[in-house]
C-alpha cells in the first residue's frame, strides 16, 4: 500500500500544516495552533509541545477539506452528487464534477483519499500517523510534562480520528484494511500487502475504537474560547450513530448485489444476510449520543438576535441558516475550522447571488459558482409541511408557470415580482436554505434592520445584476443556497474589496442530524411515536406542524405516517430537506441504495440564458445524468494499487 511504503525520511519527517484561523473576535480556536519547523518522530513526544504538534496533524486530516492549495468548491459534498451543479470545467472544480458527469476511472480515480489524489487527503496517511501517535503518547516514558488527564484525553481524542478516517474510506470504498498499527519499518514486502477485511469485521473495529474513545473524553466543550474544533464524547457517540445506521441501510446490510464479492483467498466481504440487530444497535447508539448532547449542553439552535424587527417566517429562516453559519452555536456537536472553506471568496462567495444589494452598483465577482439542482428546490415542503405533490391544496401541475407575489408575500418574495408558483407557499426552511429571482435575502446591514426592505433580493434574468453578465461567476439552474451564506456577509463593491464576510465552522456534525438518524434507526425497530417525536421536534425549529397533523390535514395520503415505510419515505426527505448543501445527502443516497434511480434523471433547472420571463422560465436539462449500479456505489481503488500489492482486489464493476 502506497502509505506503506514511504521513504525513511518521509516517515520521520511530518510536515505539520498551518491551520487556518477563524475570525473570531477574543477567541483562539484550538485547532488554529501555526506550529514552529518540522517535526521528527525522534523529537515530537520530548515534550508536551512538540506533542501538541503532532496532535494537530492528526486533526489536520478531515473529509470535508479541498486538497492541499485547492478550492473549497472542489469538494465530493458540492458538485458529486445531485444537490449542485455549476458552470464550467476548471482544475479547481473537476474532479467532483466528473463523478457527478459519470466520468470516475481505475487509471486516476478522481476524488482519491486512497491514495491522496484528485481532491483528496491520504487518509491511508492520516490512520499511519494517528498510530504513531497512539504508541507514542501511551507511552507513559515519554511527553514527561503531560498531565495524566491531558494524556487520557489526547488519546481518546486521536483514537476517535483512527475511528473516524476509516470509517470516511469504509463508507467510500466498502470494505477495506483494518491498520490498526502502524508497519515498522524493514518488514517483509509480504507483511505490507495488507488485504481487505470483511464490511461487518470493519464496522466492529471502528465501533469498539469509538467505545474506547469515549470513555476519555468530556460530554461537551465547555470552554469555546480555548478549545473549539475538539472532539468531544457526544462527536464520538454521534459517528458512532451513522457508522451503526449506515450499517443497518441496504448497501450495507443484506446487499445480495455483493454476495460473490471476495478476496483472493475466498474470504467473503459482505455478509449478504440481513440483520435486524445492526437497527437495534443503531438506536442503542443514538440515544447514548442523544444522552451525551443533553449533558454537553448541545440544543437544537434558535436564532435570537431581536435587534432586528423580522417577522415570523423570517425568524424561522434564520433558524435554519443560523443552524450552519452561526459559529459554535449550541447546535454544533463538530465544527472544522482547518479546510480552505473558511476562507473569503470560497464557499460564501461560491453560494451568493452577485450584487443582490441594490444599494451598489459593481458586479461582484466569485460568486454563483454553485447552483442548486431543480430537485432541491422540489424536494421541499409546502407551506402545509408536506410533499410539493402530495399537498390538497399546493398546484402541483402548474408549478412552472408564473405569477406576480402580493404583499402577503413580501417577507419571501419582492411584492410585484413575477416569478415561477414552485417558489410560492414552501415551507420557511426553502426560503432559508434556498434563493432565487425575486427572492428577498435578508442580511445583517437590511436598511431599517428589518425584513420589510426591498433593497436586498435576487435578480437572476440574463444580464440582471445577479444572472449571466459575463462568462463567469453565473449561475446555470436558478437557484442559490443562500442557506451556506452567513447574514453578516456584506456586499461593497467600492475599489478593490468587493464584500466582508463572518467566517463560520463548517459543521461536520449537528444535533439535528443525530436527531434524523436516531429517529430513523427507531423507524426501523417500530418504535414510530419516538421516531415521530424527533422530527416533530425538527420540523417544529421550522415552523411546521408535526408529521401526523400534517399529513392528516393536507397530504392526499393521509396514512402515510402510520406504516414503517412510509415513514421511512417521511425520513428520507425531512434528511435531505434539513442537511441540504451540508454534505449528507451524497452517502444517503448511496446507503438507501436509492442513487440508482434519482441519480439516473437529468440535472434541470431555468433556463439562465434567457432575459425575458418567458425565455427564462422555461425548465431546461443541464445534464442527463447517469449512475452505474452497483459499480458506482463505491469508489475504484487505483490500478497501480493492485499491482504493487497483489492482495488487494477491485470494487466490482470497475
Amino acid at each position: 500500500m502506497k502509505m506503506e511504503k514511504r521513504s525513511l525520511k518521509n516517515i520521520k519527517k511530518l510536515t505539520v500544516m498551518a491551520l487556518l484561523i477563524l475570525a473570531t473576535s477574543g477567541c483562539k480556536d484550538y485547532l488554529d495552533v501555526v506550529p514552529d519547523g518540522l517535526a521528527t518522530i525522534d523529537h515530537a513526544f520530548t515534550n508536551r509541545h512538540e506533542a501538541e504538534k503532532f496532535l494537530h496533524k492528526c486533526y489536520s486530516y478531515t473529509f470535508s477539506r479541498a486538497h492541499a492549495g485547492g478550492v473549497a468548491v472542489a469538494n465530493i459534498m458540492f458538485t458529486g452528487g445531485d444537490e449542485m451543479w455549476t458552470y464550467r470545467e476548471t482544475y479547481d472544480l473537476d474532479s467532483p464534477w466528473k463523478i457527478a458527469l459519470g466520468e470516475q476511472n481505475v487509471s486516476r480515480p478522481y476524488v482519491n483519499f486512497w491514495d491522496g489524489d484528485k481532491h483528496g487527503s491520504n487518509f491511508w496517511q492520516a490512520i499511519r500517523e494517528c498510530n504513531i501517535f497512539l504508541e507514542n503518547i501511551k507511552d507513559e516514558r515519554k511527553v514527561l510534562d503531560l498531565l495524566p488527564e491531558d494524556r487520557k484525553r489526547w488519546i481518546g481524542e486521536v483514537e476517535f480520528l483512527k475511528a473516524y478516517f476509516h470509517f470516511c474510506l469504509l463508507r467510500m470504498y466498502g470494505p477495506i484494511p483494518i491498520m490498526d498499527k502502524a508497519i515498522p519499518i524493514g518488514e517483509s514486502p509480504e507483511t505490507m500487502r495488507v488485504k481487505r477485511m470483511p464490511v461487518d469485521e470493519v464496522v466492529n473495529y471502528i465501533s469498539n475504537l469509538l467505545d474506547e474513545a469515549a470513555t476519555k473524553l468530556p460530554d461537551g466543550i465547555v470552554n469555546v474560547t480555548t478549545e473549539a474544533g475538539r472532539i468531544s464524547r457526544t462527536t464520538v457517540l454521534t459517528l458512532k450513530t451513522k457508522l451503526w445506521v449506515m450499517a443497518a441501510s441496504p448497501l450495507f446490510n443484506g446487499n445480495q448485489d455483493y454476495n460473490n464479492f471476495k478476496n483472493k483467498d475466498g474470504q467473503l466481504l459482505f455478509n449478504a444476510n440481513y440483520d435486524q440487530s445492526k437497527w437495534e444497535k443503531a438506536v442503542e447508539a443514538g440515544k447514548l449520543a442523544i444522552e451525551a448532547a443533553e449533558a454537553g449542553n448541545h440544543k437544537l439552535y434558535y436564532f435570537s438576535d431581536f435587534g432586528y424587527k423580522l417577522s415570523d417566517s423570517t425568524t424561522y429562516q434564520m433558524n435554519t441558516r443560523g443552524a450552519v453559519t452561526e459559529k459554535w452555536n449550541s447546535e454544533l456537536i463538530w465544527g472544522l475550522t482547518n479546510h480552505s472553506e473558511t476562507v473569503i471568496g470560497d464557499i460564501q462567495n461560491a453560494n451568493l447571488a452577485g450584487q443582490i444589494d441594490s444599494r451598489i452598483t459593481t458586479p461582484v465577482d466569485y460568486t454563483s459558482y454553485l447552483s442548486v439542482t431543480m430537485r432541491m428546490a422540489e424536494l421541499f415542503y409546502t407551506d402545509n409541511g408536506v410533499p410539493i405533490n402530495e399537498d390538497l391544496d399546493y398546484d402541483y401541475a402548474g408549478r412552472f408557470e408564473v405569477k406576480a407575489a402580493t404583499v402577503a408575500d413580501r417577507f419571501n418574495i419582492v411584492p410585484g415580482y413575477r416569478t415561477a408558483k414552485l417558489n410560492f407557499n414552501r415551507e420557511n426552511r426553502f426560503y432559508g436554505s434556498i434563493a432565487f429571482d425575486g427572492a428577498k435575502w435578508f442580511m445583517a446591514n437590511a436598511p431599517g434592520a428589518t425584513d420589510e426592505q426591498t433593497a436586498l433580493y435576487v435578480r437572476g434574468k440574463n444580464g440582471q445584476p445577479s444572472g449571466k453578465l459575463r462568462d463567469m461567476y453565473y449561475n446555470v439552474t436558478g437557484y442559490w443556497a443562500k442557506k451556506l451564506v452567513n447574514w453578516r456577509f456584506q456586499q461593497i463593491g467600492i475599489g478593490t474589496q468587493k464584500y466582508s464576510t463572518e467566517k463560520y465552522p463548517r459543521p461536520e456534525m449537528r444535533l439535528a442530524d443525530l436527531y434524523l438518524l436516531y429517529a430513523e434507526a427507531c423507524n426501523e425497530t417500530d418504535k414510530r411515536e419516538e421516531a415521530i417525536r424527533y422530527l416533530d421536534m425538527i420540523r417544529t425549529r421550522a415552523g411546521l406542524k408535526g408529521v401526523v397533523e400534517s399529513w392528516t390535514n393536507h397530504s392526499r395520503n393521509p396514512g402515510k405516517p402510520n406504516t414503517k415505510e412510509g415513514l421511512r419515505a417521511i425520513i428520507m426527505q425531512e434528511r435531505g430537506i434539513e442537511l441540504a448543501f451540508e454534505g449528507h445527502r451524497i452517502w444517503d443516497l448511496r446507503r438507501w441504495k436509492t442513487a440508482e434511480t434519482l441519480q439516473n434523471q437529468p440535472v434541470r433547472g431555468w433556463n439562465y440564458l434567457g432575459s425575458t420571463e418567458i425565455d427564462y422560465y422555461r425548465v431546461r436539462t443541464l445534464h442527463n445524468m447517469t449512475f452505474n449500479a452497483p459499480r458506482d456505489y463505491f469508489w475504484p481503488i487505483r490500478e497501480s494499487n493492485l499491482q504493487t500489492n497483489p492482495n488487494l482486489v477491485q470494487n466490482p464493476g470497475w
